[in-house]
């Protein structure tokens, strides 16, 4: 086997073996540049390496290969401004490779303490393009003087496309990430989960979905609202939020927003929860139970506060309702309308349900008379208090 063809096999190798990083862990940038780094050092035969971003101008190194504790910790202190002073820097004003075939017969190179500690002699340095933009550099040197031929630099241009490439890569990956988390203080998690994948913008264009849906509201609200300081509103609601959201997460319902005082959960959709009637069951117990010692402080400061909660079980249409440029991901149905209704007839620590919730969670409960004609639902129904 000729010396060319164990070349190409050996970058083909490392050429694969970025691009698995860069696949298993897009995010872990670090790691992704150190792989590259490592590759570059080897197949161009050099003694150490480094790559360097360009962060508002000046350039920090973010991964090293070869080099003593002293030169990383030297270099981590003293970043690098673009200048004819070191090859790095003149990477970044030519946006081109530079080669220094020997830093003592350079007139322009000035880095001496770096050259003191590193020893380097031949520098080779070329720059990570992004549209035409040094968003960083590699470079790697030897401590014997021994000039880069072609080769070396084309070899080395292709480490450098990587690193960019996987440079420009985790960034997008973090953007998205940081978007889908800013994302899901404004929307249910799972509907900001949904909107970044091919299976949840098929289920925001609408489906059917058998569900369990829960509200709550505080009984007294509105005369509390009316005859308090807007700053108290603020804080009981903080406090409700606060307590009630608790139970949501920990029941994994998807929580549809705040309406005042008004809370509108539903469970087994957008992500499937076989128990739903019983996770809804166990949520309102404890939205209940958590109210009680807030109601305690707020009686204390005469403010006579309680909570009313309704629950029903059935099928619903789910998926995205509005008009350009603000759209809710929200159930429509009757058994939304029912949940409502149960929930407004709950009186303060009661918690309604439908015939349908009680039989599939399988739990005690009390019939509160043979039937009711509830505003909005066709036919006459049967109310549970649990």
């Amino acid at each position: 086997m000729s010396f060319n063809e164990e070349s190409y096999l050996a970058e083909r190798a490392s050429v694969t073996q970025v691009l698995r990083s860069l696949v298993e862990s897009p995010s872990d940038l670090d790691s992704i540049l150190h792989v590259i780094l490592e590759s570059a050092v080897s197949l161009c035969h050099t003694d150490k390496g480094f790559i360097y971003l360009n962060e508002g101008g000046v350039l920090r190194q973010v991964a090293d290969v070869g080099a003593t504790p002293e030169v990383v910790a030297f270099n981590r202190a003293h970043p690098i401004h673009p200048s004819r002073d070191t090859s790095t820097g003149r990477a970044v004003l030519d946006g081109a490779p530079v080669h220094i075939p020997d830093i003592d017969l350079d007139d322009e190179y000035e880095y001496q303490d770096a050259q003191r500690l590193g020893g380097f002699k031949s520098l080779l340095s070329v720059p990570m393009l992004h549209e035409a933009e040094v968003i960083g550099v590699l470079s790697v040197f030897r401590t014997e003087v021994s000039p880069f031929d072609d080769g070396d630099i084309d070899l080395l241009s292709m480490f450098a496309e990587q690193a960019a490439l996987a440079t420009i890569t985790s960034q997008l990956v973090a953007t998205v990430e940081n978007q889908r988390v800013e994302l899901a203080r404004f929307l249910p998690p799972q509907v900001a989960d949904l909107i970044s994948t091919p299976e949840g913008l098929t289920l925001l264009e609408g489906h059917r979905s058998e569900i369990t849906v829960v509200f709550a509201d505080i009984r007294g609200f509105t005369a509390f609202a009316a005859s308090a300081e807007p700053e108290e509103v603020i804080a009981v609601l903080g406090d409700y939020h606060k307590a009630m959201g608790a139970h949501v997460v920990e029941q994994e319902g998807t929580l549809g927003g705040f309406e005042g005082d008004g809370l509108m959960i539903w469970f087994n959709d957008p992500y499937p929860v076989p128990d739903h009637a019983s996770r809804a069951v166990a949520m309102s117990r404890g939205m209940q139970a958590a109210f009680d010692p807030l109601a305690e402080q707020w009686r204390r400061r005469g403010f006579a506060l309680g909570l009313g909660i309704g629950i029903a079980t059935g099928y619903a249409t789910l998926g995205r309702i509005g008009y350009e440029g603000r759209y809710d991901y929200t159930p429509i149905g009757t058994t939304v309308n029912l949940a409502s209704r149960l929930c407004d007839r709950a009186e303060s620590g009661m918690i309604l349900a439908s015939q349908r919730t009680v039989a599939a969670a399988d739990i005690r409960s009390i019939p509160m008379t043979d039937t009711v004609t509830l505003k909005g639902i066709p036919q006459p129904v049967s109310v549970f208090s649990i």
